[in-house]
C-alpha cells in the first residue's frame, strides 16, 4: 500500500525577508511588476476585517467537530472564512467530511489499485505545468506538492473512471492541497466538487460545462443586454472568453485571496456562485466590452477585466457579487440549464 501524506508548509530557498517580498502566503511568486504599494494599502484594511472575522469564527467553532447549516453560517461564510478554519469548513459544508468518515481506507485502496497507463501518463505530463509560479510545486521545495498532486489525481481517476483525468483538474487539486495540506481531504473535496457541485463539468462530453457557459449567455442577455448584443455582433462565443473561468473555478484567473472567498461560498451554496462572479465581472466592465470594435477587442477586454483593482479587493468584490447581479435563484438556473442543455444536445446530434 502506498503511503499518503499530510503536507507541511515549509518553503525552501531565500531568506525569510526575501520570501515575504517575493512570495505570497500561499507560495505563489509575485511578478516583477507587482504593485506592493497598492497591495499594502488593500491589505491594511482587509487585515482588520480578517482579524474581526477570525475572532468571531473561533468563538463559533470552539470545541465543535461539525457545523449546522443555517442562515447565520451562510452569512458568516459569505463574509469570509479565516484560513485557519478553511479546510474544516470546506470539508464540513460540502459533505466531504461525511464521505471520508464513511469510507475509511478507501483512498489508500485507490492508490494501491492498478491504474490506467494512459491516464497516469497524462497526469504525469501535467505535473510540471501545475502552478509553476508556486514554490510548493517546485521540485526544489522541501515539501514539494507534486507527489501529493499525482496521488490525488490518480486516485480520483480510479474512483471515477468515466471522468478519468482531463486538464484543469490538476489546478483544482493543486489549490485544494495548498489549503488542506492533506491528500485524502483533497480527494474527498474533489469528489464533492465533481460529483455533486459541478456534475458533468469533466465528463467526456463536458455537457455540464458547455451548458453552464450557455446559461451565462442567457443571464447576460437578460441582465446586461447591451453586452450580449456586442458579443453577438462580433460573433464571440462564451466558450471563447469564459471557459477557463468555469473549468478552473477561477483558479489562475483571479487573485488567490479572491478565489478562496469564492470557494468558501462554492462549497456551501453550490455552483450558482460561479455565475454571480461571472456576471459581476461582466457588469462591472460592461463599458469596456461594449467599446470593442472586433472579436480580438472583445477578447482583450475579457482578459483585462480579471486584472482590475476590483478583483484584488476581495472583500469589496464579494459584497458586489451578492448585490449587483440581482436575484439568481436555483429554480431559474435549473430551467435555463434544461433549456440550454437540450439545445446543445440537439446541435451535437445534427
Amino acid at each position: 500500500m502506498e503511503k499518503t501524506t499530510t503536507i507541511g508548509t515549509n518553503f525552501n530557498g531565500g531568506t525569510a525577508k526575501d520570501r515575504v517580498d517575493r512570495v505570497d502566503p500561499y507560495g505563489f511568486e509575485r511578478p516583477e511588476d507587482f504593485d506592493y504599494e497598492s497591495y499594502e494599502e488593500l491589505m491594511s484594511e482587509y487585515l482588520v476585517v480578517l482579524t474581526k472575522r477570525s475572532i468571531k469564527w473561533s468563538k463559533r467553532l470552539q470545541g465543535k467537530r461539525k457545523v449546522q447549516r443555517n442562515a447565520k453560517l451562510k452569512r458568516y461564510i459569505r463574509k469570509g472564512v479565516p484560513n485557519e478554519h478553511r479546510a474544516f469548513i470546506w470539508m464540513a459544508t460540502s459533505g466531504a467530511q461525511n464521505q471520508l468518515e464513511k469510507n475509511p481506507g478507501y483512498y489508500q485502496s485507490l492508490l494501491a489499485a492498478q491504474h490506467d497507463a494512459k491516464v497516469v501518463e497524462s497526469i504525469s505530463t501535467d505535473l510540471n505545468r501545475t502552478f509553476p509560479d508556486n514554490i510548493q510545486f517546485q521540485k526544489t521545495s522541501k515539501t514539494c506538492l507534486q507527489k501529493a498532486l499525482y496521488n490525488v489525481l490518480r486516485a480520483y481517476a480510479q474512483h471515477n473512471p468515466t471522468v478519468g483525468y482531463c486538464q484543469g483538474m490538476n489546478f483544482i487539486v493543486g489549490f485544494l492541497l495548498i489549503i488542506t495540506k492533506d491528500e485524502e481531504k483533497s480527494f474527498w473535496l474533489m469528489d464533492a466538487l465533481l460529483g455533486r457541485i459541478l456534475p458533468d463539468y469533466y465528463s467526456p462530453g463536458m455537457l455540464g460545462l458547455k451548458t453552464d457557459q450557455e446559461v451565462l449567455g442567457e443571464l447576460v442577455k437578460s441582465k446586461s443586454p447591451r453586452v450580449w448584443q456586442t458579443m453577438m455582433e462580433h460573433g464571440v462565443t462564451w466558450t471563447l472568453v469564459t471557459s477557463r473561468w468555469f473549468i478552473c473555478l477561477y483558479v489562475d484567473v483571479l487573485p488567490v485571496e479572491t478565489v478562496l472567498r469564492i470557494w468558501d461560498c462554492l462549497f456551501y451554496e453550490g455552483s450558482k456562485i460561479l455565475f454571480r462572479v461571472a456576471l459581476t465581472l461582466i457588469q462591472q466592465h460592461g463599458d469596456q466590452i461594449q467599446a470593442a470594435r472586433s472579436l480580438p477587442d472583445v477578447c482583450q477586454a475579457f482578459r483585462q477585466l480579471t486584472h482590475s483593482r476590483l478583483v484584488h479587493d476581495c472583500h469589496a468584490f464579494m459584497q458586489r457579487i451578492f448585490a449587483e447581479p440581482g436575484s439568481l435563484s436555483l429554480a431559474t438556473l435549473t430551467k435555463l440549464r434544461v433549456r440550454c442543455g437540450d439545445r446543445i444536445s440537439a446541435q451535437e446530434d445534427n
